[in-house]
């Protein structure tokens, strides 16, 4: 009878290790998983950053030589929008690197804030041209540029918006335990800084 009680008692502990054990596997395999998702929603995002940004940079070409044909003499306007551009093209970042490496995404994010704020210098010397600013290809290449920065504005505030949900994930408890265990680390936000944030604001809409 002892014997049958204690193979019994033995039975159970097996079984509530076992419950334990696969409860346990579940939690962590759905922690895991929930991880894994976000971090490539925010990769993915970063995608579309890229891809508006890469649009606006193809645009810019010829912008400047529609704009050098009637404003030649804006020499260091337009060699700023050059060399700005450049400058973004030379720094990039694989969504791989949105974790691991910082400083490189930061260089990326001054470079890009740095076309910005060249393209809206651009943009205010224009308005001295009235024969340019009623170029019909000036027209379209300004309605081209006016809807890439608009997809920028937007692609930047949904990255913006993923990384927050991804870093507010692995923060709360238990998961920050958990993505330290996983390699989970906070992600950087695109961000504008200061000196960009304080760039002329131009209207992109067309005026005779």
């Amino acid at each position: 009878m002892r014997k049958s009680k204690f193979g019994i008692g033995c039975l159970g502990v097996v079984v509530i290790i076992v419950i334990i054990v696969v409860i346990g596997y579940n939690f962590f395999k759905g922690a895991y998983n929930k991880f894994v998702t976000l971090d490539e929603q925010v990769n993915g995002s970063w995608a579309q950053v890229e891809n508006v940004l890469q649009r606006r940079m193809d645009l810019i070409p010829n912008l400047v030589e529609t704009v050098k044909g009637y404003a030649a003499h804006e020499r260091e306007t337009l060699e700023a929008v050059i060399n700005a551009r450049s400058k973004a093209t030379q720094v990039q970042v694989n969504a791989g690197e949105l974790a691991n490496n910082p400083e490189l995404l930061n260089q990326y994010m001054e470079a890009q804030n740095g076309l910005s704020s060249a393209l809206s210098r651009l943009m205010v010397v224009v308005e001295q041209y009235p024969d340019l600013k009623a170029n019909q290809n000036f027209i379209r290449l300004q309605d081209e540029l006016a809807g890439t920065e608009n997809r920028i504005a937007v692609e930047r505030r949904r990255f913006n918006e993923t990384v927050q949900a991804y870093n507010q994930h692995i923060r709360v408890f238990p998961n920050n335990i958990l993505a330290g265990l996983f390699n989970f680390d906070k992600r950087a936000y695109f961000e504008a800084p200061a000196e960009a944030e304080q760039a002329p604001k131009v209207d992109f809409s067309t005026s005779g």
